[in-house]
C-alpha cells in the first residue's frame, strides 16, 4: 500500500482526539490534527493551527499539505439556534475541502462526521430504528447540507466519500461542549460533596425511554474502516455500541459507582443550577488534589440538559455496518464504568 496521510479536522474533541490516538497507533499512518489551538506533536502525529471559519487561513495553513490522502472531518461549531448552525459548519468543510483538495492530488477519502439530527432525532419523537435510508426532514440542518456539498463536489472526482452517524458519543476529551459522560462524573462528585444522593434530572418521561451511545475508540476504529474500505465508497453509516439501554436502569447503577444513594428522578437544568458551582469544584479539586481543571472544561450542561430531555426512544438501526463488513460492538455500561475510571486515574475527579 501506498503512503496515508490523515487530516483530522477538529483533532482535539471527542470524536477527533480519539481518531488521531488510533490513526497513530495503527502505524502506518501519518496524522497531521487541525484545530484553532494546534498541538504538541507526537509520534506519528502534528498538529497545524488554523482557523476553519477563514476561508484565506485555511489556504495559507493546508496549502503546503499536498501528502493528505484522508480528511477526516470532525469540527463542529455551537451557535444557539438550529439555523444559526449552518453557516459555520457548513463553512469549515467548504474551505477544508477548498483548501486541500487542488494540493493533495493523491486525495482518496473525506469522511464527514454526522450524527441522528440527519433523522430529526433532535426535533422530537421519530422514527426508529433509524436507516440510513430513511426520508430527510424539512431544513434547517447542517449535517444535510455537509453531505450534500460533498455528494455534489465527488461526483466526477477519483475521490469518495462517507458519512458516519453515531449515537451520543462516549469519551474522556475535556473542554467539549458535547461530552456527557464527563458531565455526568462530574455531577455525581458534586452532588457527593454536597451530601446529597444522584438525581436524575431530566425530564420525567426520558427515564424509562430506549437509548443508545457509541463508545469514542469504536467509533475511531468505524471511521477508518468506513475510510478504507472499497465497499463502503459514497456511503452513510450509524454506528453504535450494539446494545440499548434506559436510565431508569443505569441511572441506579451510575449512583451506586460513586459510592451514592439514588433519589427520585427530580425535573432541573443543570445548565442553571450548576451554575454557580464553579467555586465548589475549585474547592474539590484541591482538597482531593485533582488536577487544576477549570469547571469549564469538565462540565457541558446544555447538552446534558438536551439528551436528559429525550422523553422518546433514541436509536438507529446499526446492520448496515455489520453487512458491510464493520462486526465490532461494545457493552455501553462496562463503557461508562471505564471512562468513570479513566477520569479517575487522571486525577479530574476524586
Amino acid at each position: 500500500m501506498s503512503k496515508k496521510v490523515a487530516l483530522v479536522v477538529g483533532a482535539h474533541g471527542v470524536i477527533g482526539s480519539n481518531l488521531v490516538e488510533h490513526l497513530a497507533a495503527l502505524g502506518d499512518w501519518t496524522v497531521i490534527g487541525l484545530s484553532r489551538r494546534g498541538g504538541e506533536p507526537s509520534p506519528n502525529v502534528r498538529h497545524v493551527a488554523v482557523d476553519l471559519l477563514d476561508a484565506d487561513d485555511c489556504r495559507a495553513e493546508l496549502g503546503a499539505l499536498a501528502e493528505v490522502t484522508h480528511v477526516f472531518f470532525a469540527a463542529y461549531q455551537d451557535r444557539p439556534t438550529w439555523a444559526e448552525l449552518v453557516p459555520p459548519n457548513l463553512a469549515m468543510l467548504v474551505n477544508v475541502v477548498d483548501a486541500i483538495e487542488p494540493v493533495a492530488t493523491g486525495l482518496r477519502h473525506v469522511s464527514l462526521m454526522q450524527g441522528y439530527k440527519v433523522y430529526g432525532a433532535h426535533l422530537g419523537p421519530f422514527k426508529t430504528p433509524a436507516r440510513e435510508d430513511d426520508p430527510g426532514h424539512l431544513p434547517p440542518e447542517f449535517n444535510v447540507d455537509q453531505q450534500e456539498f460533498l455528494e455534489r463536489r465527488q461526483e466526477g472526482k477519483s475521490w469518495t466519500w462517507s458519512a458516519i452517524r453515531p449515537a451520543v458519543v462516549g469519551g474522556t476529551a475535556l473542554g467539549n461542549p458535547m461530552n456527557l459522560a464527563v458531565s455526568i462524573a462530574v455531577y455525581a462528585t458534586i452532588s457527593k460533596e454536597l451530601g446529597l444522593p444522584l438525581r436524575f434530572p431530566g425530564k420525567p418521561g426520558a427515564y424509562d425511554k430506549l437509548l443508545e451511545m457509541t463508545d469514542a475508540g469504536l467509533l475511531a476504529r468505524a471511521t477508518v474502516w468506513a475510510a478504507t474500505d472499497d465497499r463502503c465508497a459514497n456511503q452513510a453509516f450509524n454506528i453504535n455500541n450494539g446494545d440499548l439501554f434506559r436510565w431508569s436502569d443505569l441511572w441506579p447503577k451510575i449512583a451506586a459507582y460513586f459510592d451514592l444513594a439514588v433519589a427520585p428522578p427530580l425535573p432541573m437544568s443543570l445548565d442553571v443550577v450548576m451554575a454557580d458551582k464553579e467555586p465548589l469544584w475549585d474547592r474539590i479539586v484541591a482538597r482531593h488534589n485533582l488536577e487544576p481543571t477549570p469547571y469549564q472544561r469538565v462540565s457541558a450542561w446544555p447538552f446534558v440538559d438536551f439528551v436528559l430531555s429525550w422523553d422518546y426512544d433514541m436509536f438507529a438501526d446499526g446492520t448496515k455496518a455489520r453487512r458491510f463488513g464493520f462486526h465490532e460492538f461494545v457493552d455501553t455500561e462496562e463503557m461508562m464504568w471505564r471512562l468513570f475510571d479513566d477520569l479517575r486515574k487522571r486525577h479530574i475527579i476524586p
